[in-house]
Order: C-alpha cells, then sequence, then structure tokens
C-alpha cells in the first residue's frame, strides 16, 4: 500500500533506538525525509545511515536534548531551516529504565524525570513544530504511549502514570489542532521487547534462565513480574510497531484523530 509518504517531512524525537528507531525504518522505506532527534550522537548517525539505505530520500540527525526547551526549540529551527514545513512529528522518546519499585519505592525526582522525558518532551517538542506542520499542506502528530495505560502495573505507577497524561494531552490536541486539520493521535505499544525490556531482563538472576534476546522469554517475565500477558505467546519486537506509527502518520490516514491504537499482541483491553 501506498501511503503517500513520498517526499514527506518527518521528524521522529527518541528514533534512535528501539520504537523510535522502528518508526525512521518505516518512514524511510516509504521514501519520506526523516529527521531523528535524540541526545546519543554515534546512535544518531547509525540510525540516519540506516534510513537512507532503506530509501529515506534525506535523512540526518541532531544531537538533542529533549529534557531542555532550548535544546528543543534549536532542533526544530534546523529542521525549519531545511525544509520549511513538517508534515509527521512522531514522539517516541519515553523513560527507559523498567523496573518494579511500585509507589513507595519511587521517590520525587523518579517521578519527576519520568514525566519529563515520558510526557514534557513531546510537549516541548509539538509547541515548536507546529508553526511547521502549520506550514505544511496536511500534518499529522503520533505519540507513543503505553498499552499499561489501559490495565494497571503497581510496579509501573510512575511510567504509567506519565504516559497516560500523554494520551490526554494527545486527545486535546487532536480537539485543538482540527480546526488546522492537524490529526494527533497516539500508539499504544503493549508487551514489547524493548530497550528498557532487555535491561530489565539482563539484571534477572541467572538462575531465572532468561535469554534476553528472546521474544517468548520476554514474555513469560513479563506474565509472571508485570502480570501483562498477552493472547500471542510472545513479546513483540520494536520493528512490529513501525508500520502502525507510519500509517497514522501519513497522509492516507485521512480521517482518525484522536484515537489510542492498542498494539499488545492480544488482550481483553
Amino acid at each position: 500500500m501506498d501511503l503517500g509518504l513520498g517526499g514527506a517531512a518527518v521528524v521522529v524525537s527518541g528514533g534512535s533506538k528501539g520504537m523510535g528507531r522502528a518508526a525512521v525504518e518505516s518512514f524511510a522505506r516509504e521514501g519520506a525525509r526523516v529527521a531523528v532527534l535524540a541526545r546519543g550522537k554515534a546512535a544518531l548517525d547509525e540510525t540516519v545511515e540506516r534510513a537512507l539505505a532503506l530509501g529515506a530520500v534525506e535523512a540526518f540527525g541532531i544531537v538533542t536534548d529533549l529534557t531542555a526547551a532550548a535544546s528543543v526549540g534549536a532542533a526544530f529551527e534546523e529542521v525549519g531551516g531545511r525544509w520549511g514545513e513538517l508534515n509527521v512529528l512522531v514522539n517516541a522518546a519515553g523513560p527507559v529504565e523498567v523496573g518494579v519499585r511500585g509507589f513507595e519505592g519511587s521517590d520525587d525526582a523518579e517521578w519527576a524525570a519520568t514525566f519529563d522525558i515520558g510526557t514534557l518532551s513531546a510537549v516541548r517538542t509539538v509547541r515548536a513544530a507546529l508553526p511547521l506542520l502549520r506550514a505544511a499542506a496536511w500534518a499529522r502528530i503520533v505519540n507513543v504511549s503505553a498499552h499499561s495505560t489501559r490495565r494497571q502495573s503497581p510496579g509501573l505507577v510512575a511510567y504509567t502514570a506519565a504516559k497516560a497524561a500523554l494520551t490526554s494531552v494527545s486527545k486535546n490536541l487532536a480537539q485543538s489542532l482540527a480546526p488546522d486539520g492537524i490529526l494527533v493521535n497516539t500508539v499504544s505499544p503493549g508487551s514489547f521487547l524493548s530497550e528498557g525490556m532487555k535491561g530489565y531482563l539482563r539484571a534477572l538472576p541467572a538462575s531465572r534462565g532468561i535469554d534476553p534476546d528472546s521474544l517468548t522469554d520476554a514474555m513469560r517475565v513479563i506474565k509472571e513480574d508485570f502480570a501483562h500477558p498477552a493472547f500471542l505467546p510472545r513479546a513483540g519486537d520494536p520493528s512490529e510497531i513501525g508500520p502502525v506509527i507510519a500509517f497514522v502518520g501519513s497522509r492516507t490516514n485521512s480521517y482518525m484523530t484522536s484515537a489510542d491504537i492498542n498494539v499488545d499482541g492480544g488482550s481483553d483491553f
């Protein structure tokens, strides 16, 4: 299917790893122009090289601290100087660490840091991107939220709260930006073998016999430690979320806005 993304101007924040990188790769395959915002230059350079190899018309990275408004603003000034407009903004940054500390084990600093990257990073990028989005013939915003906002886990309380706030902000933006023709949606991954989950698996005792690269082992741990099993007997691979994000952010998606698209391997939620 042609998603109408050929030559489209796309920014992916948090796009150098995991699900963000999967989104970059999907837009690249569609022949889009892609700018990747992330903190680490080495991962940025690798992602840009991969995007160009996959067919991106243009790809470049901007080292950006998504927790700093000045850094975000400077990134979008560079994007504006190159393109003058923006068709798609994807916000894929989020708290990387996965743990089971729960409410009583999370202090104020952890809550603040989780909301800073899990919610406010998207607020900053949308604010900076709006003039460019309004300048384009068509525009979409896709924010990556989380399936855990639908079924709670006591061990993910701060993370889930930040993602729930992001979903709420997205729905509000969908309403306020509708007169401009800017569609805003969230994509909510469920049990995926993300970078954060891999780190959690690597830290488990060897006695549990977990392979941190195994989708089936990841689902077993997700079921045992987080009580979030899926109908499918494995976790999702980040590459499986990229095409969903690309469709939601595409011109082909012409009428869906304010939606929260669940990609969780099957559940009753």
